[in-house]
């Protein structure tokens, strides 16, 4: 978008009529299918996986293949059984792109166990730096090599993410081997801390913000909560000149899943129909302003055997009430 025009878009009140218009077909209309293990993209579920996600009117979808570090010390990451292999990441690319999907290609580093990744701090940052260009420079050649469409460079490392000098180094190398665009997926309490959102094309937020203080089904109540942060959204589009896009959002079926849409386990207790609210509310909230670049649904459906959460508590939409919503926003 011309810089005049999100401008001009970003000056005006969310509630506003001046905002409203019918909702962007350029906008990232996609499911993470995040990997567990080796073999998942190319297990034999993986194309029926595809199929389905096409089937709700999304244009894009997310892969995840994920390295770990040991502690939040260390100073350099690595595969381990649990890492996608390259060959099925190929794999699940050749059967996004068959389907008509365009792929963002958004690797990750992980912690074991309760350890948030959001709380890596090298012990020494040049050295980890360095590690991590080579990990994420593999994943570039991939994407070129597979034809994804877009590519994420990291994924809530809160940790690092001031470090102006080492990202744009880290950027720098990606564009030699990549030249789509290229995006960050802050946690939604990192954005605005993030030092090289200039260097990126997209400006990209894990979109987990409480909405609520007790659990609600009221899709007005949760617009007015999102209201006043789409209005800081659109003033942040407005100084970045990027548009933003949720690069990752979503809702556990469970009761209590808008007070806290970052956890897994807010309850035991069934809540499709908070999630299927907080779905709408995001969808009508957002879906019409020009600085927004779309939403990628956290998650699709788990591989057979890795979800830690059953399928009916957990935070994918497959076969619920806010399949159904997605599917009205999305094939209309």
């Amino acid at each position: 978008m011309p810089l005049a025009a999100l401008m001009a878009a970003a000056s005006c009140s969310p509630g506003s009529e001046a905002t409203a218009r019918p909702e962007d077909p350029g906008q990232e209309r996609g499911f993470a299918l995040p990997s567990w293990n080796a073999g998942d993209y190319d297990s034999r579920q993986a194309p029926a996986y595809i199929r389905r996600i096409a089937a709700t009117g999304a244009r894009w979808v997310q892969i995840n293949p994920t390295w770990y570090q040991r502690t939040t010390r260390d100073d350099s990451p690595h595969t381990t059984g649990e890492t996608a292999s390259d060959g099925s990441v190929r794999h699940i690319i050749g059967l996004a792109r068959a389907a008509g999907l365009k792929v963002l290609l958004k690797p990750h580093v992980d912690l074991p166990g309760a350890q948030d990744r959001a709380d890596i701090r090298p012990s020494d940052s040049r050295h980890w730096f360095a590690a991590y260009t080579g990990f994420i420079v593999h994943y570039a050649d991939l994407a070129r090599q597979a034809h994804a469409a877009e590519l994420a460079v990291g994924t809530e490392l809160a940790g690092v993410s001031g470090d102006r000098a080492g990202w744009l180094g880290v950027i720098a190398a990606i564009r030699r081997h990549f030249d789509g665009p290229l995006v960050y997926a802050a946690n939604y309490d990192e954005y605005s801390k993030v030092a090289f959102w200039d260097a990126l094309d997209l400006v990209g937020i894990d979109a987990y913000w409480p909405l609520a203080a007790r659990p609600t089904t009221d899709v007005a109540a949760l617009r007015r909560s999102w209201r006043p942060i789409a209005e800081r959204l659109s003033g942040f589009a407005a100084r970045t000149h990027r548009r933003i896009l949720f690069t990752e959002a979503g809702y556990v079926s469970q009761r209590g899943t808008t007070v806290a849409p970052y956890s897994w386990t807010i309850s035991r207790s069934n809540g499709d129909d908070e999630q299927a609210a907080a779905y709408e509310a995001l969808l009508e909230t957002f879906g019409r302003f020009p600085w927004w670049a779309g939403v990628h649904w956290w998650m699709w459906d788990d591989w057979p055997g890795s979800g830690e959460t059953p399928a009916r508590l957990a935070y994918t939409p497959h076969g619920k009430p806010a399949e159904q919503v997605v599917r009205r926003w999305w094939r209309r």
